[in-house]
């Protein structure tokens, strides 16, 4: 049987070698360049197993505000971080679907959630640390947000809802029939507050507002963000969406203002997790554990509005999270089934 010698005449000096005992020197030297490239490569990855210099973070914090924490950790520490961000419209449900398929063989070290469903989902299917492996921060809650100006509604007996609205069930009113926004809630701080009413009103009562909500032709957007700037561009009169987007937009100068929405209010803390590793928790992940729950990054999120200083005042949703999550798969799927864009 004939072989192909692609080295031609190399491969002739290179038998001679062999016989010669130079090869030895030649194939040791193959072996430290290929050594030396593995090592680069896998540092500038991120990926290297057991690198005490090196973390994978799976952030559903926004990227703009998250990056300069992450840089100011790594100047802190010297510990470089490799972030994996998701879009605004799947934002932590995207991300806990690929921590969840990744469970027997994880790649992420922590995850950043801005919501805290998702995260307990994840606890519960055994995707962090057993014991102490995530910590809630901070919060940010959910709200209506109107334009400054007070839309042109019917005067007298043919006006049948008070402005700005207070409460969900006013949405449903043939006044704002085409005329109110939200994030598709499929996903994201939306998803997370209405399977949370879903409980606070009970399956009959939910399911019939989520009918009447559908029939009055929303506007469904692909985050919470388009939310606001629909309403500050006059195309929706109310919208509801997260206090940090409204008050990005306010410090932007859009003409938006918030309605506080008392005990149909959800508070959404930030959550930081360690993810369960085979080979045990990386030191490098601990002090990124322990930096993102500092009063340094609470102050950060904070100031840039990320964060809400105070507390609402009065009564908020207070969710029973275990039987939420019993019933996660059903309830998303009634949402989906009544919610199509």
């Amino acid at each position: 049987m004939s072989v192909h010698d692609p080295l031609g005449s190399r491969g002739r000096w290179w038998r001679n070698d062999l016989r010669h005992g130079a090869a030895t020197r030649h194939y040791l030297l193959l072996c430290v360049v290929a050594v030396v490239g593995c090592t680069v490569w896998w540092t500038r990855s991120g990926l290297r197993p057991g690198s005490e210099t090196s973390v994978v973070l799976y952030c559903a914090q926004d990227q703009v505000i998250a990056e300069p924490l992450l840089a100011a950790f790594t100047r802190q520490t010297g510990i470089r971080v490799r972030a994996v961000f998701d879009s605004e419209a799947v934002k932590t449900v995207g991300l806990a679907n690929r921590l969840l398929a990744e469970r027997d063989h994880p790649v992420c070290d922590v995850f950043w959630g801005n919501e805290e469903l998702r995260t307990r989902q994840l606890a519960a299917a055994g995707v962090f640390l057993a014991t102490n492996g995530w910590s809630a921060f901070g919060h940010r809650s959910r709200q209506l947000v109107v334009h400054t100006q007070p839309p042109p509604f019917p005067a007298g007996p043919e006006k049948t809802v008070a402005f700005p609205p207070r409460r969900l069930t006013d949405l449903t009113n043939a006044a704002y029939r085409g005329r109110v926004s939200l994030a598709f809630p499929m996903f994201g701080t939306t998803a997370t507050h209405l399977l949370v009413l879903r409980q606070h009103w009970g399956l009959s009562n939910w399911l019939t507002w989520c009918h009447a909500l559908q029939s009055n032709a929303p506007f469904l957007e692909e985050g919470n963000s388009q939310v606001v700037r629909r309403v500050a561009r006059g195309e929706a009169w109310v919208g509801l969406t997260d206090s940090d987007d409204i008050l990005a937009a306010q410090r932007e100068g859009l003409p938006v203002v918030a309605v506080l929405l008392g005990s149909e209010s959800l508070l959404m803390p930030n959550t930081v997790a360690l993810v369960a590793k085979p080979d045990g928790t990386p030191a490098a992940a601990l002090r990124l554990f322990g930096y993102l729950q500092s009063e340094e990054v609470r102050q950060a999120l904070t100031n840039c509005g990320a964060l809400e200083a105070d507390t609402p005042g009065g009564m908020v949703l207070l969710p029973d999270w275990d039987p939420i999550l019993r019933h996660l798969e059903v309830a998303t799927g009634q949402l989906g089934e009544v919610f199509r864009r």
